[in-house]
């Protein structure tokens, strides 16, 4: 089996995405505990129930739109919920299932750190870049994401934000 090296063009590509996928948490992670006490996962897990209907999602459906394991979500929602920024409760529609909510305060907070995360994205990420070089991201990031969620079974996560087409008269 002959191995497919990464030519020099493509190693310096990998590389960079490499350190930018370890460098960005990170920078994204500190100025979040720095400002607002959540690490970045927790501010994504209160950013996804903002924006649900009624704040609220069945916390498979979080698990979906955070990306995360169940029982990662789990320790992580158990977390915030001690801190009283979610509540936990049975499903209506099936008890068998449990949802999530942003409590007021959950609401409160969430507000409150997203100037501050919008900043840090804008400072590390969307500032550094041309408006062109902003749609080959996206781009980049979308043929990547095609190799790695080949059934688009998340696309929803990571389309919900896309403009659609203009009807064509």
């Amino acid at each position: 089996m002959d191995t497919r090296w990464l030519d020099d063009k493509q190693k310096a590509a990998w590389v960079r995405l490499a350190a930018v996928l370890e460098l960005l948490p990170g920078a994204l992670d500190s100025q979040l505990r720095r400002d607002s006490q959540l690490t970045h996962f927790d501010y994504f897990v209160l950013a996804m129930l903002s924006e649900a209907p009624a704040h609220t999602l069945r916390m498979t459906a979080l698990a979906e739109h955070t990306t995360a394991t169940l029982a990662r979500l789990s320790h992580v929602v158990q977390r915030l919920e001690a801190r009283g920024l979610v509540e936990r409760f049975p499903c209506p529609e099936d008890k068998r299932a449990t949802n999530a909510r942003l409590t007021e305060a959950g609401w409160e907070k969430v507000r409150a750190a997203a100037p501050g995360h919008v900043a840090a994205v804008r400072e590390n990420v969307i500032d550094a870049l041309t408006p062109e070089q902003i749609v080959q991201l996206a781009e980049i990031a979308d043929a990547v994401l095609h190799r790695l969620d080949p059934e688009r079974a998340r696309a929803a996560i990571y389309e919900r934000y896309d403009t659609p087409p203009t009807a064509q008269n």
